[in-house]
């Protein structure tokens, strides 16, 4: 049995809520939960444009990458924060709960996140 084999037959036990629900749809695709993938997390906010001192604050920490996702036809858009490591359910509940810390006294949250996935 390789790596990739022994990752898949884990078993992994997450919570059941949204974010759960998601690790499970993911390990039932093949996702290699040992391997580190960007992690991509979007931060929303009550008013557009973002800020520039919450960019700056996000900007001043180690992640890989910040970004800002301009609006789209409804008027929404995001700042993306993309963090690279391990995927784990405690990673990704850690973020957007940082995430929301810093972005709050800006009218922003994150409670969203994702991974490309080939």
């Amino acid at each position: 049995m390789n790596k990739r084999q022994a990752m898949q037959t884990e078993q992994h036990t997450w919570p059941d809520d949204v974010d759960g629900d998601v690790f499970r749809r993911m390990q039932e695709s093949g996702f290699d939960f040992g391997e580190e993938t960007d992690i991509d997390f979007n931060i929303d906010l009550a008013a557009w444009p973002p800020s520039d001192a919450l960019l700056d604050l996000l900007r001043g920490q180690a992640f890989s990458r910040v970004s800002i996702c301009p609006p789209d036809e409804t008027g929404s858009g995001c700042i993306l924060v993309v963090v690279h490591g391990k995927l784990t359910y405690e990673l990704v509940m850690w973020m957007q709960r940082t995430l929301s810390e810093m972005a709050a006294p800006f009218g922003g949250w994150c409670d969203s996140w994702g991974v490309l996935q080939a």
